[in-house]
């Protein structure tokens, strides 16, 4: 095995075409053509022109999410990540991602990137599924943008209490999933 010097083995290389990629365009093929049958060339024509805006409109907003994830694995210190959200941080890791996915603003096209970079500057895997799972039920930003505003505090108030637990659960979940699968060893 091709190993660094700190005992770590090398990033793996991401294939830019995968089977997940491979089955969603079968998918996007299928349904492409069930319209196409369905409604006929105008109706197929005008969804098409209509998801080729909607890819636009998304398209910078990916972009700039993963230029974010990108700078964050040269800005962020490998060792303070791993110390504080690693494999080894315990509960305090798992405790530190929840607190973050609290406060991180922004969509998915920011956080999903965000979690990637996480990962690959040394956070644990389940530090990442805490940190996407307490951003979708914890998240302040869209609390106070958006359910207060519809719901009143009341509501918020009593979401945000029955989900507060649920993603040190989910995370320590992961943690001993990836653990079972992985065989996870402690070095000494």
């Amino acid at each position: 095995m091709n190993e660094s010097a700190t005992g770590d083995q090398p990033p793996r290389r991401r294939k830019t075409f995968d089977w997940s990629a491979a089955v969603i365009l079968v998918i996007v093929i299928a349904a492409a053509a069930y319209v196409y049958w369905r409604d006929g060339a105008d109706r197929f024509y005008d969804v098409a022109w209509h998801d080729f805006g909607l890819f636009g409109d998304m398209l910078p907003k990916v972009l700039a999410g993963c230029l974010i994830a990108a700078f964050l694995t040269v800005l962020l210190p490998r060792e303070v990540i791993s110390r504080w959200v690693g494999t080894d941080s315990g509960v305090k890791g798992i405790l530190i991602a929840t607190l973050a996915g609290v406060i991180l603003p922004g969509g998915p096209f920011a956080i999903f990137p965000i979690a990637g970079a996480f990962i690959a500057v040394g956070a644990d895997v389940s530090a990442a599924i805490t940190l996407i799972t307490s951003w979708t039920l914890l998240g302040i930003n869209r609390a106070v943008v958006w359910e207060m505003p519809f719901f009143g505090i009341d509501f918020v108030g009593w979401r945000t209490l029955a989900a507060l637990p649920l993603p040190v659960v989910v995370g320590l979940s992961a943690r001993m999933i990836v653990k079972a699968m992985t065989g996870y060893r402690r070095q000494p």
